[in-house]
């Protein structure tokens, strides 16, 4: 009789909303495919920043006859004690940690959970948005200061519009792109542009039109929201310099829900300041916690969130397993994956 294969889990942490719940473990002990022996880690790791780079001391005893691993990441020194790992799947969708060199040169598969997290982040993107164009931030300091004013509502030249007025440009199509340009194209955008790597592959449903990185320049004076929603690669690093920033019409809307290093903080916070840009939505930034000294915490067109924009206590642990079970069984068939990471890409 030939030995089971093993399948490691570690997916305990400190914060309650990313540990594995008991039916998620129920889940996949009922739903393994036939011959897998599964070992969940009870030991709590921290989430972030550093989840899936603590090495706990029963991850690297169990490392040497592993299979597949289950976890937030995967620490480098765990892999190097793993020479039977064949699958790495993670919870998170940001991969940029976890792709060390050793991993990146051997034919391990690495796959995440990108778009897991789309839905939820799309309304965050949605409701930040929609704050801006009916003037919810002009709202809340008048009822700070009991103040009843209807002139920047309605006075000739307000910023108040509708989404059917926008012209919205998702940077990256990826799912949480994807779950963001359909919520906008549902609720009527004027256009959806999409920029991704891939044009070849046209526009995703709901979006009207797709350009490479290298063609924003051309689409961002018709860009009156931009939601920078792509991983982090040398490609996109400090995509939304200053003087991309100078080029978007008046009253623009900027959003970040990807990652902090994709936009000039400092630029952004001197254009917010004298109104060029109407008003931004950021939920991460290039260094969290955002120090109490930054700028944009004082700034009353900044629509500011602790990088939260993907909870969703109820619903993430189903997606979340939902994905990971059915590639599972992909793997254990011999079948091609969702979300395989491009290792070279780094996404």
């Amino acid at each position: 009789m030939s030995a089971p294969r093993r399948l490691l889990v570690e997916v305990s942490a400190q914060a309650r909303n990313w540990s594995l719940p008991v039916i998620g473990l129920d889940r996949i002990t009922s739903e393994a495919p036939p011959g897998w022996e599964v070992e969940v880690l009870d030991e709590t790791i921290p989430f972030a920043p550093e989840a899936g780079h603590v090495l706990s001391a029963s991850a690297l005893a169990a490392a040497p006859t592993m299979e597949a691993y289950f976890g937030w990441g995967i620490n480098q020194a765990l892999f190097r004690e793993a020479p039977e790992l064949r699958w790495v799947h993670s919870c998170a969708a940001g991969v940029g940690r976890s792709l060390f060199p050793e991993l990146v040169a051997s034919d391990v598969v690495f796959t995440n959970s990108a778009g897991v997290m789309g839905e939820t982040i799309a309304e965050h993107v949605l409701a930040g948005v929609l704050h801006f164009l009916r003037g919810f931030d002009v709202a809340v300091r008048q009822q700070r200061e009991a103040l009843w004013d209807k002139s920047p509502f309605t006075d000739p030249g307000t910023l108040v519009r509708e989404i059917c007025e926008c012209r919205v440009l998702v940077v990256g199509t990826g799912g949480l792109g994807d779950a963001i340009g359909r919520r906008f194209h549902t609720l009527g955008a004027q256009r959806v542009t999409g920029v991704r790597r891939r044009t070849h592959l046209g526009p995703p449903l709901g979006f009207d039109a797709v350009v490479a990185l290298d063609g924003i320049d051309a689409v961002l004076p018709e860009s009156d929201v931009v939601v920078l929603a792509a991983p982090l690669t040398e490609e996109t690093r400090g995509f939304l310099t200053a003087a991309r920033m100078d080029c978007l019409p008046p009253g623009a809307i900027v959003v970040n829900v990807a990652r902090g290093a994709l936009l000039d903080e400092p630029a952004l916070a001197d254009r917010l300041s004298t109104r060029q840009i109407r008003g931004a939505v950021l939920d991460v930034f290039s260094e969290e916690p955002l120090p109490v000294t930054s700028e944009l915490w004082r700034l009353p067109n900044v629509l500011l969130t602790p990088h939260v924009s993907y909870v969703s206590p109820r619903l993430f642990w189903m997606r979340a397993l939902d994905l990971f079970l059915d590639n599972w069984s992909r793997y254990s068939r011999g079948e091609s994956l969702r979300n395989v990471v491009d290792k070279q890409a780094g996404y």
